[in-house]
């Protein structure tokens, strides 16, 4: 027992913090948005640390790589199971809304009404799709990588700077000590704000939970009810699945032993970037080695999203159903290919990705642009779940690459 509560201690606390805030939020409901403030603070110190710990992290280990082959090995193969899995995610998705109506015949007029009068102040841009590649992947300003909202593009400079550190040889020692050395620092940083956690997560999850319960329409609830119960099943099942084919039984109880702290981070912030640093030290702690760890969980922040594929299926699907759609072989096809490139491409986007990729949904099945707010709600009322998803699913992602770069021995070479 004493071992049990040494082991789960700091997650015994964190869950205890979870279940209070969301008890107090079904309790006080908007009353308690007085405690989101203190939520705040936490959320605020974990994306302070992002710019700094994705650069340092990811600069360091490629500039360590004493094998540069490794480099291309474990990118190609994050990438190889990015594809794999998301294929999987859209596939369930849309199997999960083939056979139920997310929209029933007497709820259209109310949810019509629902978005007609909803007013947003948003505005599109008609990006094409090259130059929207270009803006996720380059800034044409130094100090604009310095900011969390070009994720991508501080990847990206990151690995070249790494690569460009290790083509430097014995002359990048003094740099390469200097990055270590940071990295540590920011590494122990991320400790001392986690002590943090217990109180920031509680607040930040009351809040949460007493505004979402307030601000569901009626006529989504379905929808929500149905995404909520495919992302358990997903969650249990799917990751169950990978982390067994990635380390066998011992994966599996490594996963679930770890994986925790990140599912309630996610869940409570909403935000794949504010889960980075605890999600890469759950990695770690599974067993994944520091150089797959820091790259396989950044890169599958932006381009590994098995909640938001699950959920642009369902966005789809809701307008399908709304706009009576018949769902032919081919259409299926198309749809799938749809909410496959919304999501990981359009999605990462800097500024307005998330408008961006439902503009894309609206344009290229042909409804009508008036149908944007719609799509609006449901990704807001799925969005912790989504956010689970995405999260989780990097772990087990990190799980995949590791076996696959390291061999199948892999959790016995681990000192975790």
């Amino acid at each position: 027992m004493k071992k049990f509560l040494s082991n789960y201690k700091s997650t015994i606390i964190l869950f205890a913090a979870i279940i209070v805030g969301a008890v107090i939020g079904l309790i006080f409901k908007e009353k308690a948005s007085v405690l989101a403030p203190l939520g705040d603070i936490f959320l605020n110190l974990l994306l302070v640390v992002i710019v700094p710990l994705v650069f340092l992290s990811i600069t360091t280990a490629v500039a360590k790589m004493k094998e540069p082959k490794r480099l291309g090995k474990i990118v190609g193969t994050i990438f190889l199971v990015f594809i794999i899995t998301s294929i999987i995610s859209v596939l369930v998705g849309f199997l999960s809304t083939y056979f139920i109506k997310l929209v029933n015949p007497e709820d259209t007029e109310k949810i019509v009404e629902v978005f007609q009068e909803e007013e947003t102040e948003e505005e599109t841009e008609d990006v094409s799709i090259m130059q929207s590649t270009v803006n996720l992947i380059t800034v044409n300003d130094f100090a604009k990588l310095l900011s969390r909202d070009n994720l991508i593009a501080l990847l990206i400079f990151s690995v070249l700077f790494g690569i460009a550190i290790n083509m430097s040889k014995e002359k990048a020692e003094p740099v390469v000590k200097f990055l270590e050395s940071a990295n540590a620092i920011v590494n122990n940083l991320i400790k001392v704000i986690m002590y943090y956690a217990p109180i920031g997560l509680g607040c930040y999850f009351a809040a949460l939970i007493g505004n979402l319960g307030a601000s569901i329409a009626v006529g989504y609830v379905k929808t929500f009810a149905i995404y909520t119960v495919v992302s358990i099943a997903f969650f249990f099942i799917m990751y169950t699945l990978y982390a067994f084919l990635a380390g066998g039984k011992e994966g599996v109880v490594r996963y679930w032993k770890n994986v925790l702290p990140a599912t309630f981070t996610s869940l409570a912030t909403c935000s794949s970037a504010a889960s980075i640093p605890v999600n890469i030290e759950c990695a770690k702690k599974i067993g994944v080695s520091d150089d797959i760890a820091e790259t396989t969980i950044p890169l599958g922040t932006s381009f590994h999203k098995d909640g938001s594929i699950i959920g642009s299926m369902f966005k789809i699907m809701f307008l399908v159903c709304l706009f009576g759609t018949p769902l032919s072989g081919g259409f299926a096809l198309k749809i799938i290919g749809i909410a496959l490139l919304a999501t990981l491409l359009i999605t990462g986007v800097p500024i307005g990705g998330g408008t961006i990729s439902e503009m894309l949904i609206i344009t290229m099945l042909g409804y009508p642009v008036a149908a944007l707010p719609i799509l609006t709600i449901i990704a807001s009322i799925i969005d912790a779940p989504a956010t689970m998803l995405n999260v989780v699913g990097d772990t087990a992602s990190s799980m995949l690459v590791t076996r696959i770069v390291d061999g199948k021995n892999w959790l016995k070479k681990s000192k975790k």
